[in-house]
């Protein structure tokens, strides 16, 4: 005879594996049969690029990450770096919802203290680049002619090859990258896969920012 506390615990393991199937095929993930364009029609949600400018302050990026957190809005990629504008740094954050949302993100993140400024964008609006690498099996890759023809095709390059395994590294829009990937995984040849999160600039001749911090001291010295 089975517990009924034992019953509830199978069925509660049932759902968060059903949750993580489904996660499992998202497109980010390079899973997912469908294009970003596809999933995001069938969600309803457009997905957005946030760039952040702070200061660099310690314990900012929980305090941003929050953010998305009580809005329960999942973070797609992120990426931190130092921005052109000495001491300051740049987020780069992607995530899947509406522009109301996205609106509402960029204002909440704004409203830190150490936040400069906050801006959202669509993919046409900005210059996008990721980055991948890809280690295949070297023996699947000799004995199939299939792979270099399909890394060629895809403008991939090999950066290392030995007795073991090679590495492939791909730069480019999501979209190319997870055609290598979706193309290779076919002939069963990948043996780790790894994508950088996306890095962007604006299409605006005159970085934001500076355009915001110039403003900010002409207000100051005009007082």
């Amino acid at each position: 005879m089975t517990c009924c506390w034992k019953l509830k615990k199978n069925s509660k393991n049932k759902n968060k594996t059903d949750m993580a199937e489904q996660h499992n095929d998202c497109n980010t993930c390079g899973k997912c049969a469908g294009t970003a364009h596809e999933c995001a029609q069938d969600t309803g949600c457009t997905l957005y690029t946030i760039l952040i400018y702070s200061e660099n302050i310690a314990g900012l990026l929980s305090q941003i990450t929050a953010v998305f957190t009580r809005r329960q809005v999942n973070i797609e990629s992120l990426n931190v770096c130092a921005s052109s504008t000495p001491g300051v740094h740049k987020y780069t954050i992607t995530c899947y919802c509406n522009e109301e949302m996205a609106k509402m993100l960029t204002k909440q993140i704004e409203k830190k203290i150490d936040v400069l400024q906050a801006n959202y964008f669509t993919d046409d609006e900005i210059f996008i680049l990721e980055t991948s690498l890809l280690k295949i099996s070297t023996p699947k890759m000799l004995d199939d002619a299939n792979v270099s023809k399909i890394v060629r095709l895809h403008d991939a390059r090999i950066v290392e090859v030995n007795p073991t395994y090679a590495t492939i590294e791909k730069t480019g829009v999501t979209e190319d990258i997870l055609s290598l990937y979706r193309s290779l995984d076919k002939l069963g040849v990948i043996l780790q896969f790894v994508r950088s999160g996306r890095i962007c600039i604006t299409k605006s001749c005159v970085e934001q920012l500076d355009e915001y911090l110039n403003e900010r001291e002409r207000t100051r010295l005009s007082k």
